[in-house]
């Protein structure tokens, strides 16, 4: 951590007044926790205290925040140990989801690691295994009830607590299809009371900078509280084409300390990851996760849907002036991270079956 903290504080200090920009949970963590090495050497960050930071990456804490505030939120049961999680099995409403209490984990040296991806569970065997496969790499596993309806997000620029920009939209589909970051969407308004609820959660942390909450809207429209992710949103290119640019506006904070209200944003806009929806469609021809407890897409629609996208789309990283960063993307998943997904899937599977032949003699 102090290593990467080090050489960004060393490219910042090449040039004084630089902005850092933590793009990922993995960033910000470390760059918030050592903060005062960027603005040793004249770097800005904008992000609220540190301890403001953890809180809002805990979705235990935050859900508790939300739940105090009126907020409806799934049914929540932190899980410490293997003898709680088998006592709350037994007696939990299925179906249900199992999710680390944070995305990120930081080792007693430093290092942050990912922990992992929900798991779903329709019973009581179901939730001890996804347990099992989950607490290997989280200290700390959420239990929460599984809320039907579809994914949706409130995006803010916020200053210290009050709103400066606003951007929300409509998934049309995600990279993993039982839950995660979007691979094609569209620009909306928000559903009223999930703005006023996600301007209710950041107002109460005081956040200063740019955060995205998540709920789920069920078919009554009602918005379920998820999570807070406070930093910038994989599917920002969107807000951008859209008409809203956050990076400018947070620019303008680090700088002046304040930034004007940016016009109206653009409904009805649609903007693609080509990756992530190539990675949909790989998904999708797998089959639904055993467990899932929700419809799945068909694998014939999917691929024609793919295929066949809908004229006027703008892409996250693709423009026909400058294809290689859409080349990169590739490069990148192709070389680095899809090597490094088999490996851990494969370890993951070997260390599966030996708990099963170990528990089931």
């Amino acid at each position: 951590m102090e290593a990467f903290v080090g050489c960004v504080a060393k490219e910042a200090g090449r040039e004084p007044g630089t902005l850092v920009l933590p793009m990922t949970e993995q960033t910000t963590l470390p760059l918030s926790a050592h903060r005062d090495a960027i603005f040793a050497v004249g770097g800005r960050m904008v992000l609220p205290e540190h301890e403001t930071v953890l809180r809002a990456f805990d979705k235990e804490q935050t859900t508790r925040l939300a739940q105090s505030l009126g907020i409806r939120t799934p049914r929540t049961v932190l899980l410490a140990d293997q003898t709680q999680a088998s006592e709350v099995a037994h007696s939990f409403q299925y179906p249900a989801v199992l999710k680390p209490r944070s995305s990120e984990r930081v080792s007693p040296r430093g290092e942050v690691s990912a922990t992992g991806r929900p798991a779903y569970a329709r019973n009581v065997r179901d939730f001890l295994e996804a347990y099992e496969a989950l607490s290997r790499a989280a200290s700390h596993v959420l239990a929460q009830e599984f809320i039907a309806g579809t994914g949706s997000g409130y995006f803010a620029l916020m200053r210290y607590g009050e709103l400066r920009a606003e951007f929300a939209h409509r998934r049309i589909r995600d990279v993993i299809p039982t839950g995660s970051g979007s691979a094609l969407r569209m620009s909306v308004r928000p559903y009223p009371e999930m703005r006023d609820a996600a301007l209710n959660i950041l107002k109460a942390l005081k956040w200063h900078g740019v955060a995205m909450v998540e709920f789920r809207i069920r078919e009554d429209l009602t918005p379920v509280f998820l999570e807070v992710n406070g930093r910038f949103w994989a599917s920002l290119a969107l807000a951008l084409h859209a008409g809203i640019d956050f990076p400018a506006l947070l620019a303008q904070i680090a700088e002046n300390g304040d930034a004007p209200a940016p016009p109206d944003y653009r409904v009805g806009v649609r903007c693609r990851w080509l990756l992530g929806d190539f990675r949909h469609l790989l998904e999708v021809l797998q089959g639904a996760p055993s467990a899932f407890p929700s419809t799945y897409p068909g694998r014939l629609q999917t691929l024609f849907s793919f295929v066949l996208p809908v004229p006027g789309t703008f892409h996250d990283n693709f423009e026909l002036r400058d294809p290689l960063p859409e080349l990169g993307d590739w490069l990148d998943f192709l070389l680095r991270r899809l090597p490094r997904e088999m490996r851990r899937k494969f370890a993951f599977q070997i260390d599966h079956h030996a708990q099963r032949r170990t528990s089931h003699p």
